[in-house]
This record gives C-alpha cells, structure tokens and sequence, in this order.
C-alpha cells in the first residue's frame, strides 16, 4: 500500500488543481470539462468505454507481443551473424527515418477497417524500441564471461543461449517496458485513421458530436489501460527476467 501512496496522492492533487482551474476560469465545459464531469460521463457511458476498451486492449496485447517476438528474433540474429549486422542492422536503423504514423493510412488501404492494420501499427512501433534494447544488451555481454565459455569448449549458439541472452536480460526488460508504453499509440493512431471500434474511434466520434467530456473519458481510459499494460509488464519482467 505505501508503495502506491505517493502516485494516489499525486493523482489526486492533479484532479484537484485540474477541478479548481475549470471552477475559477469559468470555461465552458463543450472547450474543458472539469473530472467531476468527465467522471460523469464514464459512468453514463461506461459500456461503451468497456466495449471500445476491450477492443483497443486487444490490439495492443497483440501488437506488443507479436511485436517483441519479432524484436527479440531480429536481435538475436543480428547479434549472432555478422552478415546480419552487415545488412539487416542499417535497412532497420533506415526504418526508423520512416514516419510510422504515416503509414497508417497505407495500412487501413491494404488492410481494410478491421483489426490487422492497428494490430501492425502497434507492431511497427513496438519492434524497433525492443530489438535495439536487447540487441545493445547482447553486445554489451561481459567479454570475460565469452573468453570463459569459449575456454570451456562453448559453440557460438551455447554461449548465445547460455551466456549473452542470460546477460542481456535485464536491457531486454527495458524494451519490454518503453514498448509497453509505445504499443496503445500505434493502436488508437491506427483506430483513427479508419475503424468502427475502439477508443480511439470513440474519441473522434465524441469529438465530432461535442461531447467533449465523453472524449476526456476515453482518453481517460485509455490512460489506464496504458498504466495497466505497462504495470502488468514489469510485474512479469522483474518476475521473469
């Protein structure tokens, strides 16, 4: 409990101040609304912010696990073959000079409306933070620890499996953790380029009736669910990793 005392009450006096600035100023609640009304909102609307919930936290446990696997395939290998390092490390640092958001219409073209292009949105911005995290964890491998198992009579793929991804593990856990923050941008990006659910989908049509406090509930939402992903993936890092 007293771990989470401190970001309770920060939240809390953050609510205040927000509360106070709508009462003072006086600005209309279609421009503001304050969080007595936002609260509101979520508990007029709360199905609809469950469904569109469950539908953008589908697409973002998705992105990121399809994601991270391929960050952690793509890392391994890179480390592994010097031929990868050679070809496939600049076409994916190049990636990266490519606005992913700008794909997103690209992809709902290709893709259509449903839930594989915010999926690969979610993927696209997720694979790079991870292979990088855990590729400079392979690298950065004490060299003592390599000369040892070598000495020892390890092949390349023994002392990869037993020496370098074990010490890697905890750079591994930081990708982990900035691409769960990550994952839920590409999705609502994706959500508001072109669907029919989602959070993402919900703010704009709030946003395009003027019920501006139900768009603050849903960022809202979306807020936690950010919190509750990225919460739930450091709990399994520093349990697993």
């Amino acid at each position: 409990m007293m771990r989470w005392r401190t970001p309770l009450l920060a939240t809390a006096f953050a609510l205040a101040g927000w509360q106070m600035l709508v009462w003072l100023t006086g600005v209309q609640h279609f421009i503001l609304p304050g969080p007595l009304r936002v609260g509101q909102a979520m508990l007029t609307h709360w199905e609809s912010l469950a469904e569109h919930g469950l539908v953008t936290l589908l697409e973002v446990v998705l992105g990121l696990t399809i994601g991270a696997a391929l960050g952690i395939a793509t890392a391994i290998h890179i480390a592994f073959s010097a031929r990868a390092r050679k070809y496939v490390l600049p076409v994916l640092v190049f990636s990266q000079a490519i606005p992913v958001f700008a794909l997103a219409p690209v992809l709902t073209l290709w893709f259509g409306f449903g839930l594989s292009p915010k999926v690969i949105m979610a993927v696209l911005i997720v694979y790079f933070p991870v292979a990088s995290a855990f590729y400079d964890g392979l690298n950065g491998t004490q060299r003592g620890f390599v000369d040892l198992a070598q000495v020892m009579g390890a092949t390349p793929v023994q002392v990869m499996r037993r020496v370098r991804i074990p010490a890697a593990m905890p750079s591994l856990a930081t990708g982990l953790r900035m691409a769960a923050v990550y994952a839920p941008i590409g999705a609502v990006i994706g959500e508001w380029v072109g669907s029919s659910k989602g959070l993402g989908y919900l703010m704009l049509l709030a946003s395009g009736r003027a019920k501006i406090d139900l768009m603050f509930a849903a960022v809202v939402v979306l807020a936690f669910l950010t919190v509750a992903v990225r919460a739930i993936v450091d709990w399994l890092c520093r349990r697993y990793l």
